[in-house]
């Protein structure tokens, strides 16, 4: 069957309304997201994720933003708090896999099944603040180990990883989600360094576009670009789902249904729409059309992955978590 090419984050509050629920069952999104807004303890999460795939009539996917830092849908006092990603980095790959396998838990635990996590981008001293302490690392090495670590915690608890952003997002100076960013380094310099930590990923199975503009490969931002959607699938060699950033970013010009046609055409496969109402969500849905055959074998490939969630011992996860945190502290 083949289902919108969208995933879907217009959701007001922590209960699905009856209009929510109709928009939802007529447009088939093949995905939602979920954002601090939709969240209040872990009962009503259930509930919540339980009602979005009845929608839908079957077990879609509910992906979150759960990085931890500034970027964390689920806090306390339900859930653990975390520490932002390149603060924990001196910790290495084993406390890398602990966090994340421990987000993944949590996150299952209330029926969301993929984390838009890792963060692959590089970060470098004039990385925008919006972004740079999210990431890994300051060297492309560094980024793909603990991305590698990140991304198999996730797996191993039963979430499906999005790595992001796609080609990289490390030199940006301006946050995407007000100006779209212009970065001018040399297609040499970005293969080494940017596309690298994609590069050794590429065998996950989801991953997420950058909204900017690399100037040295074309004028259209990545997400719009047909030369940058094939970079993503050639040089750096990921043939897993591609989602967009969200399209309501400012980052994008033209009207958000302009940006879900350019982003298919551009050759994405799910147009991730984040903030708004039914009303802008159904011209959204209306441009982004349906999966794409390659789409649809991609989707299949990636809930290959999405595994049972699985029974760890997460108090004693936490406490080798918290031992290897100790020197940092």
């Amino acid at each position: 069957m083949t289902h919108g090419a969208t995933i879907l984050g217009g959701i007001a509050g922590t209960r699905l309304t009856r209009s929510e629920r109709d928009f939802f069952r007529s447009a088939d999104p093949w995905g939602f997201i979920l954002f601090g807004r939709n969240v209040e303890s872990p009962e009503q999460l259930r509930r919540l994720t339980a009602d979005l795939r009845g929608s839908v009539g079957r077990d879609a996917v509910i992906t979150i933003d759960q990085e931890g830092g500034r970027v964390q849908r689920l806090r306390g006092p339900h859930w653990t708090d975390w520490p932002a990603p390149l603060d924990q980095t001196p910790a290495g790959p084993r406390a890398m896999w602990l966090r994340y396998a421990l987000i993944g838990a949590e996150l299952r635990d209330v029926g969301i099944d993929s984390n838009c996590a890792p963060t692959l981008d590089v970060a470098q001293p004039d990385t925008h603040p919006f972004l740079r302490n999210r990431c890994l690392g300051t060297d492309p090495e560094t980024v793909a180990i603990l991305g590698r670590a990140a991304a198999d915690g996730l797996l191993a608890a039963g979430v499906l990883p999005v790595m992001k952003h796609m080609p990289g997002h490390g030199r940006a100076i301006a946050d995407s989600h007000h100006h779209l960013p212009t970065v001018a380094a040399s297609a040499a310099d970005l293969d080494t360094l940017d596309f690298a930590p994609f590069r050794a990923l590429n065998d996950l199975p989801m991953g997420m576009t950058a909204h900017i503009r690399f100037t040295a490969l074309d004028d259209a931002p990545a997400t719009a670009s047909p030369r940058m959607i094939g970079l993503i699938r050639q040089q750096i060699g990921f043939d897993g789902l591609l989602m967009t950033d969200d399209i309501t970013m400012n980052a994008l010009g033209g009207s958000e249904p302009e940006r879900a046609a350019a982003s298919i055409a551009a050759g994405c496969d799910l147009v991730l729409h984040c903030n708004g109402t039914i009303a802008s969500m159904e011209p959204v849905a209306a441009a982004a059309g349906t999966m794409t055959p390659d789409a649809q074998r991609r989707a299949a490939v990636a809930l290959d992955q999405r595994r049972a969630a699985a029974d760890l011992d997460r108090p004693a996860l936490m406490a080798e978590w918290q031992r290897l945190m100790t020197p940092l502290s």
